[in-house]
């Protein structure tokens, strides 16, 4: 198996900027896309998942830190801003709202690759503590996307895989419908949580030993789910 090649969202809508940012990145051999609107980099947030998001602040159609903030209630993906705003309370703000990492325009191509790998390196070194997921009498194989159930293969669809691994990552914790639409289905799903339902009902068969009494997959009613282990 072939390891996979990070890939990282640019967020920026000055053009040359956006160009000098990947062929830096592109040199490193990271896969790269490019968004130059708010609207348009929020949607590929969601759907391309990227292993990481450079974005720039002043967007012409919204703030980057109300980017920020709408990301970091689905994804705990790695931010590092670009910025002209150079004051410390635009870093504080950035910083505290989600951001993982600051740079002010200009800036260096080895400092920003040189915190673009520090990011990744513990993105990886994260998910390889969490390789191995296991409750009851399942248990999750992340790196090589196998679930068992007993010793058994169990088959779950891509969805239903992405949903059990995203609630499986947040043990004891209550995700509400918006945060598990968002990390599972994309920004453009929100209002679904008829469907969210569906799938849980459909998740939790396959499971729970007994579906109508759920242990692990838990309601908490009027809000969300809840992951005990």
């Amino acid at each position: 198996m072939t390891e996979s090649v990070p890939h990282v969202l640019i967020i920026e809508d000055e053009k040359e900027i956006r160009r000098f940012v990947r062929m830096a990145l592109q040199a490193e051999g990271l896969d790269v896309h490019e968004a130059d609107t708010f609207h348009r980099g929020l949607i590929d947030a969601g759907t391309r998942r990227p292993d990481l998001i450079i974005l720039d602040l002043g967007l012409p159609d919204g703030d980057g830190i109300d980017l920020i903030r709408d990301v970091r209630s689905w994804s705990p993906v790695p931010i590092i801003v670009l910025s002209a705003r150079g004051a410390e309370s635009d870093k504080i703000l950035a910083l505290d709202t989600g951001a993982d990492d600051y740079l002010v325009k200009p800036f260096g191509t080895g400092e920003l690759l040189a915190r673009v790998r520090a990011l990744l390196r513990r993105q990886a070194k994260e998910a390889d503590n969490n390789a191995v997921l296991s409750f009851g009498e399942v248990r999750i194989d992340v790196e090589r996307r196998v679930v068992e159930r007993s010793g058994a293969p169990l088959h779950l669809t891509p969805l239903e895989y992405r949903l059990l691994v995203h609630l499986c990552s947040h043990p004891n914790r209550v995700l509400t419908h918006l945060q598990l639409l968002k990390a599972v289905w994309g920004p453009s799903h929100t209002t679904d949580t008829p469907y969210l339902r569906v799938f849980m009902g459909g998740l939790r068969k396959k499971v729970e030993v007994d579906p109508s009494q759920p242990r692990h997959l838990v309601t908490e009613t009027g809000v969300g789910y809840r992951f005990i282990p």
